[in-house]
């Protein structure tokens, strides 16, 4: 049997990590990896990743697994176990990843079953979302070790567009049989799931083709042109609530980032929002006119 790889190596991070910078680190790896982001022969890979880092997460996350795991490593959750102590041992099913994802292909608000149809690889263990944003509205709490039974409430996903995600949407979707309206708020991000009672959503974002996003701050690159950057002047530069003049600098270098405060995405659990940051990429002309090329070559012989 090929030896699992340490929980602490997959999310990237040290023993002595906070639990906040536990839960960030597994944000940035999920979005990084998730199975949507990756086709073809990277897809398979992906997945294997994906669920390396829910489990890995799963773990560090809480404060008795995390405890067991750094006294007993990977065995304290080995079915068998034979470290003197261990409370978790035999505790599992033996399977790996105790988290799935569901996607839909097309664009529309389809929804697909939760686990593709496959078998739950945890059994009876109900191990929840670490990123289910409305546990505190919902409760959902207590230890998977309990006697707790898995719930039988159905779970889907949804794939919506990059501005939804951002801005909040209102959707009329198929619910076993019945038309429902649900409402997914903004700022929502990728692989969150949503309770609504008596069904789980997970949501998914397509990319969009100008906005790039990481959390709740939005980056995006703009050209500028070569006149502009040398002389300075006023630009518009497009944020996710519509364009915005922004002051460019007299000698403005190529790759300069210009930060926008909370023109980025709203924050799900609070007040305000993220930043935009706007890269400013510096347009050099392909071709010249007589007169600009002797521009240019005057400039050169002054040595810039």
């Amino acid at each position: 049997m090929a030896a699992k790889m340490d929980y602490y190596d997959i999310l990237g991070i040290s023993k002595s990590a906070s639990n906040d910078e536990i839960k960030k680190a597994y944000r940035k790896q999920a979005l990084e990896w998730h199975p949507d982001k990756h086709t073809g022969s990277d897809k398979e890979a992906a997945e294997k990743r994906f669920k390396e880092i829910n489990e890995a997460y799963q773990i560090l996350s809480d404060r008795e697994k995390k405890s067991a795991y750094d006294q007993f490593g990977h065995d304290a959750f080995t079915p068998g176990g034979s470290a003197r102590g261990n409370p978790f041992a035999g505790g599992f099913s033996g399977q790996t990843g105790p988290f799935t994802y569901t996607y839909t292909t097309d664009g529309g608000p389809s929804f697909a079953q939760g686990f593709g149809g496959q078998e739950n690889p945890f059994g009876n263990f109900d191990f929840g979302d670490p990123f289910d944003i409305f546990e505190s509205f919902f409760g959902g709490g207590g230890s998977p070790f309990g006697a707790r039974q898995r719930r039988s409430i159905p779970r889907y996903s949804i794939k919506i567009d990059f501005m939804e995600a951002v801005k909040g949407v209102e959707k009329t979707v198929n619910v076993g049989g019945e038309k429902r309206t649900i409402k997914i708020p903004a700022g929502i991000y990728e692989g969150a799931r949503i309770s609504f009672g008596d069904f789980t959503l997970s949501v998914n974002i397509k990319p969009d083709n100008l906005f790039e996003r990481n959390e709740d701050d939005i980056y995006v690159n703009v050209i500028v042109p070569y006149s502009l950057a040398a002389f300075g002047g006023e630009i518009e530069v497009p944020t996710v609530d519509g364009g915005v003049k922004i002051r460019v600098r007299a000698g403005t270098q190529p790759g300069t980032t210009v930060r926008l405060r909370e023109k980025g995405v709203n924050h799900l659990h609070g007040r305000g929002k993220g930043d935009e940051y706007v890269k400013l990429n510096i347009l050099v002309p392909e071709k010249l006119t007589r007169e600009q090329r002797k521009v240019v070559e005057e400039m050169k012989e002054e040595g810039l």
